[in-house]
């Protein structure tokens, strides 16, 4: 007996049941195509830190002399006070961890595809022109700006890359994706939940460097041991089913391989941190789930942008309150939060940091199991 079904809007999953065992595989391979990078990159994140540490606290790559500025140029009195020897106790760019694991693994599975050309081993290369390139070069050209940046930062009395010129970088690597869309992958319109795509023409370039100037702005989370490795895993991983349910399987796995870099960088970064992800990573991933958020999107019959502030809430969260604490401080001469943004506050009240991490990692998992929702049920 054969059950034939086939899913509706193809372009979200382009998958016809021939039978229900030969479902069952087809569905149960995929999710191994999926699944196989995230451990791998897991694997090679964990075996990876033991020697990248050893080099940063052998250079001593962190911060020489403590303190931070606030947004508006002064002092961050508050954040000083809570953090001030945070800083110099444990090296920066521990973000390598992240797309170090990503980057060898993606890379080995296709040599490992090209020199031994075995079917199983084929099916588990998610290097693609049409899904992996562009999010792997955002991912790349974000670490190499982040290194740059963190590698000033470690000198002696080193601040780093001016903020100028690091929005100036991001605005023009997201123009170039931005036109990247619209032009050569003819990406004019963005998903609405539950109607019909909005169509904007050539608008969906600006808006990309919009958005990709947001989530960069959101880095800044990453101010707590274990607090942006948990949140970014959420996001990841939300994307990541996602993709796969609008059958960018390669894409999914791209994810998923993030989520397993991510993981290993928890397991070191678990309070008292080993090392910090700084800007390296923080540039990285940002952008990174710029790219991801409008490839599943239109292009992939789906609302990745619109369910964005939903699965990254606690990142909105962060950027909103720093903005709010900026404009009430400029014209009404008074701040809304002891420090901001709102994760140091929390602290500035009297929350263990632990207890911080702890209760974002928990909503963050929340309104990522809700972004998804949204995104499923509007496709």
């Amino acid at each position: 007996m054969y059950i034939h079904a086939t899913i509706l809007r193809p372009k979200l999953c382009q998958i016809v049941l021939t039978g229900y065992n030969g479902a069952m595989v087809e569905d149960l391979s995929d999710i191994v195509r999926v699944l196989a990078p995230a451990f791998a990159s897991f694997v090679v994140g964990m075996a990876l830190t033991p020697a990248l540490t050893h080099y940063l606290y052998k250079y001593k790559a962190w911060k020489k002399t403590p303190g931070k500025t606030a947004l508006d140029g002064a002092p961050a009195h508050g954040f000083n006070q809570l953090h001030n020897g945070h800083e110099v106790r444990a090296p920066r760019m521990g973000g390598i961890v992240i797309w170090g694991s990503v980057l060898i693994t993606i890379l080995g599975i296709a040599l490992v595809a090209r020199f031994v050309p075995d079917a199983a081993i084929l099916k588990l290369d998610f290097l693609s022109r049409n899904q992996t390139w562009i999010p792997l070069a955002t991912l790349l050209v974000g670490a190499f700006v982040g290194l740059v940046d963190d590698l000033y930062v470690i000198r002696p009395g080193g601040e780093g890359l001016r903020l100028s010129y690091r929005l100036l970088i991001v605005v023009l690597l997201s123009s170039f994706i931005g036109m990247w869309f619209w032009a050569k992958l003819d990406v004019t319109a963005i998903g609405i939940p539950f109607g019909p795509p909005l169509e904007i023409g050539w608008l969906i370039a600006p808006l990309f460097v919009l958005v990709s100037l947001a989530l960069y702005a959101s880095g800044v989370i990453d101010g707590i041991d274990g607090l942006s490795g948990g949140i970014f895993g959420s996001v990841f991983a939300s994307y990541s089913i996602i993709a796969f349910a609008q059958n960018q399987i390669d894409l999914a796995a791209f994810s998923a391989a993030i989520v397993g870099g991510l993981l290993a960088f928890l397991w070191y970064n678990i309070p008292p941190a080993r090392f910090y992800m700084s800007d390296t990573g923080t540039m990285a991933l940002t952008l990174t789930i710029a790219t991801i958020a409008f490839m599943t999107d239109d292009l992939g019959g789906g609302v990745g942008i619109a369910v964005l502030p939903v699965i990254g809430a606690l990142l909105a969260a962060t950027v909103a309150s720093n903005i709010a604490q900026v404009v009430s401080k400029k014209y009404f001469g008074m701040k809304l939060l002891r420090i901001a943004p709102l994760h140091h506050h929390l602290e500035a009240i009297g929350w263990p940091g632990y207890k911080v991490v702890m209760r974002y990692w928990v909503l963050s998992v929340v309104f990522a199991f809700l972004g998804v929702i949204i995104a499923l049920a509007a496709a």
